[in-house]
């Protein structure tokens, strides 16, 4: 009989705040990390992002290192997250997982190409200095799977935990961006000019953003463990390499793999924390995707408005907000959404909806195809 996986303790650094619940009180108060900006060291032009001021978070790195931007956000956030757990993070029964979709990338920008740079931006490196700072001496995990990393990460933690390969897994998400990151979605004709709209009828595609985000799961019951990931699935259609899904048939099927393992109906969902990039295509796909499972009536939020997208955090980020959404008993609204601009009937939520919860579906889908979907239930 395998191990149930409960939510332990979590952590959200971004612009809207260094706790999770300073980021979901600003969230439910309308509240947008999202600046129009002048940053020359990320583009030549204004844009409009989501970028945390280092004075926020490098003050929790109390040692003199040589951690990088990226490695102190992921390291900060870690350390956020510990005040609220029990957990022996040096144990060998503890495993670290990091997902990030860039990590160190930035590097190539300023340094000398050559073998030690090459060491030190391969992403298991950092997890490694990462893991070690924690002295912790397990091998950490990297998943660097597009824009479902986060998810992936905590649906692998899961599988590892309830297999009773580890009792603990402290799962963080980092990215940061650099001029690299931005000129690649640049390119591609995917930022929005303004602050975006997900699934608008005026949408023109996303913002970016900064954050670190980590949850702490465990096997062990105790009285503060009222969340449980449930079941998850990750598939790829590997339909095209930027481009999604024209029909949203296979995250429908992740969706409805995901409660056939949960053993919840569709009555018993109470909300779907989306990907909702405010691209024309993801949005579409998503919305069909959820037409598909018979989720209309279900309310959908999407949380890009309020933080951006943020890479490899984001699927971590917005668990842990949907989270809380849980544990309050409040819905999120999706910041920037004005009318309804995808092709099926679904059921965006606008303003904050207030019920008792029982459980949740996170989905996200990604570069190459890659989609995933997980259920959450709050327990008695």
């Amino acid at each position: 009989m395998s191990n149930s996986v409960f939510i332990h303790a979590h952590n959200i650094i971004s612009p809207l705040g260094v706790t999770s619940e300073a980021n979901f009180d600003n969230v439910l108060h309308g509240k947008t990390g999202i600046q129009k900006q002048l940053n020359i060291a990320i583009d030549d032009a204004e844009l409009h992002a989501s970028l945390i001021d280092d004075n926020s978070f490098l003050h929790f790195i109390n040692e003199q290192n040589n951690f990088t931007r990226f490695e102190s956000l992921a390291i900060a956030s870690i350390q956020q997250a510990l005040k609220e757990a029990t957990i022996d993070v040096s144990s060998e029964k503890t495993i670290f997982i990091l997902s990030t979709t860039k990590g160190n990338i930035a590097l190539l920008e300023n340094n000398e190409v050559n073998t030690e740079l090459y060491k030190r931006i391969s992403l298991f490196h950092s997890a490694k200095l990462i893991a070690q700072h924690f002295n912790n001496q397990n091998t950490p995990v990297v998943i660097s799977n597009a824009c479902i990393s986060g998810i992936a990460a905590i649906i692998y933690a899961k599988r590892m935990l309830e297999n009773g390969v580890y009792e603990n897994a402290v799962v963080v998400g980092a990215d940061t961006i650099s001029k690299f990151v931005y000129s690649g979605f640049k390119s591609f004709h995917a930022l929005s000019k303004g602050i975006c709209k997900p699934f608008s009828f005026d949408r023109d595609g996303i913002n970016l953003g900064e954050a670190a985000a980590t949850v702490i799961l465990t096997t062990s019951m105790q009285s503060q463990n009222k969340i449980m990931i449930k079941a998850g699935v990750i598939g790829n259609d590997a339909n095209h390499l930027s481009g999604p899904s024209k029909t949203g048939e296979e995250l429908s099927l992740a969706i409805n793999k995901s409660l056939e393992k949960a053993q919840l109906s569709l009555d018993e969902i109470d909300f779907i924390s989306a990907h909702g990039t405010a691209t024309p295509y993801n949005d579409e796909m998503e919305a069909k995707a959820f037409h598909l499972s018979n989720l209309n009536v279900v309310p959908v939020n999407s949380l890009k408005g309020n933080f951006g997208h943020t890479l490899g955090a984001a699927g971590l980020l917005e668990t842990i907000m949907s989270i809380i959404s849980l544990r309050e008993n409040v819905i999120l609204p999706t910041y920037g959404f004005t009318k309804i601009g995808v092709p099926v009937d679904i059921t965006i939520c606008e303003k904050p909806i207030k019920k008792v919860m029982r459980a949740f579906i996170k989905t996200a889908s990604g570069f190459g195809g890659c989609h995933a979907a997980a259920v959450f239930e709050q327990i008695n």
